[in-house]
């Protein structure tokens, strides 16, 4: 009877982490073996980016080749021996981030899961999945209309030499333009996420869509001083990233609101089954 009392007051899923309980020593030990699942992902597809690391340039100089006009007009240029080496080097650190975050994440989430209640996995288990979605939704909008709009800016401003003035041309420098296009792609990426964090924290009860739409005001302001933060120091960078962080997080107040309506339809549904 005691036993019956008990599991009465249990709440639905305490089974599952009382099941998964282990010593101290028994999670370092899990932890060390996902650290190093996903160092060794790392590291595999670091030498596989390097391999192809001239490739993944040529792919991501494209903006510039489609702002000049062709391949054929687009010049870049590195200035130290071993510069474009280097560059290399950090365009396979950039390709093994990206292509190992699925295993990355993955690890985690098995690490932390059996810590959480069945209904919190089920609730966490989708922002898993969007997170790399938002944050390419984000990559895509730095290749194909950040990066285009800023190189066609920057070349509108070379000056033609004639007898009274010099010469003026635009010749990108290998890392540098590596370094723009890296600081555009995270900073969009990250900043995409902004639905899927409101969303959570919605669904954690932490605000709601009314709060959302008060400090609306507030926001905005906000969304300006993080485009400044994480674009390089130029207005039109930041308008490019602040005008479609305020998109989202209008469609952030519509994803939370609709969180607040199925779980309310939950909770009038087990109130009527009571």
């Amino acid at each position: 009877m005691t036993d019956v009392i008990a599991d009465a007051g249990k709440r639905p899923g305490e089974d599952d982490i009382e099941a998964s309980r282990a010593p101290l020593i028994d999670h370092l030990i899990e932890l060390r073996s996902r650290l190093i699942k996903s160092m060794v992902a790392f590291i595999v597809l670091f030498f596989i980016c390097f391999a192809g690391a001239k490739y993944i340039y040529n792919v991501l100089v494209m903006p510039y080749v489609w702002a000049v006009g062709g391949p054929e007009k687009a010049r870049l240029i590195y200035t130290a021996p071993l510069e474009y080496l280097f560059t290399q080097i950090k365009i396979a650190a950039f390709g093994a981030g990206f292509f190992a975050f699925p295993v990355i994440a993955t690890q985690i989430y098995k690490f932390v899961a059996p810590g959480l209640y069945k209904n919190e996995r089920d609730a966490f288990r989708p922002y898993l999945f969007a997170t790399p979605v938002f944050f390419v939704l984000g990559a895509a909008m730095v290749f194909f209309f950040a990066m285009p709009v800023l190189m066609q800016f920057s070349l509108g401003m070379q000056q033609a030499a004639s007898i009274d003035q010099a010469g003026i041309e635009l010749l990108p420098k290998v890392s540098e333009y590596l370094a723009l296009i890296m600081t555009l792609i995270f900073a969009f990426g990250i900043s995409f996420q902004l639905p899927v964090v409101l969303t959570l924290l919605g669904q954690a009860g932490i605000i709601d869509s009314q709060f959302l739409k008060e400090k609306r005001r507030y926001a905005i302001v906000f969304v300006f001083v993080v485009a400044a933060v994480l674009t390089p120091p130029d207005v039109i960078s930041q308008l490019m990233l602040a005008i479609p962080m305020i998109l989202l997080y209008e469609l952030s107040v519509f994803s939370v609101r609709y969180v607040e309506n199925k779980r309310a339809a939950k909770k009038a549904a087990e109130d009527a089954a009571a």
